[in-house]
């Protein structure tokens, strides 16, 4: 009898340790990238307590793992991944800011979905579904290069020059318009395009002899 109460006694300390992991893996599955425990403000709270916010959480934390990787491999990769993480700083930042906005939960989504889109057409985490060519003011010299990605909130990149930005679709009457950085913005009609770059110029585009 005293060697089962033993055994009994010595299988306690593996089951406790099995029950504390298989928890940890679910709130790693079900939870947001960060610990809930240190959840701060309305907004993490939010997204503590909404599956899918969370899911969303983690899904961007991924994107921006990718990121960084990509980022390492090249020549100045320590200072551009400094770089990402205080963008990255000051997006969460921004996210958490959501508090004030009247639909607090639509908020913190459409942060998610724009953030999403920006560092997957920034840094090409993913294939872009088209590439097409535009050039504007009558200007042959003037042409810029838009890559496609399908992203949940569809985005662009957008490389004009020796510079490169991104964003993501937002809601328009006809086209489709997407926020770049900075007050820059893209709207695209059919075969013709505005380009708001810098903020407050606008130029008018069309698809350049060739395309894509």
């Amino acid at each position: 009898m005293t060697h089962r109460f033993t055994a009994a006694f010595a299988i306690l300390p593996t089951l406790a340790i099995a029950t504390v992991l298989s928890t940890a893996r679910a709130a790693e599955e079900t939870g947001p990238a960060f610990d809930c425990g240190r959840a701060f403000g309305k907004v993490e709270e939010l997204i503590c307590d909404d599956a899918a916010l969370a899911a969303l959480d983690r899904r961007i934390t991924k994107r921006f793992a990718a990121a960084v990787k990509g980022l390492r491999a090249g020549a100045d990769g320590k200072e551009a991944v400094a770089a990402l993480r205080s963008e990255q700083r000051g997006w969460i930042s921004g996210r958490n800011e959501c508090w004030k906005a009247g639909d607090m939960r639509s908020c913190t989504e459409s942060a998610y979905l724009m953030r999403e889109g920006v560092l997957v057409a920034t840094y090409m985490l993913d294939a872009p579904t088209a590439t097409q060519r535009y050039q504007c003011n009558g200007n042959p010299a003037d042409e810029f290069v838009v890559s496609f990605y399908a992203t949940e909130l569809p985005s662009v990149r957008v490389e004009r020059g020796d510079t490169v930005d991104a964003g993501s679709q937002v809601p328009s009457g006809s086209g489709a318009r997407y926020a770049l950085s900075f007050g820059k913005a893209l709207w695209i009609k059919g075969d013709e395009a505005e380009l708001v770059w810098p903020e407050g110029q606008d130029n008018a585009c069309a698809v350049a002899p060739g395309g894509g």
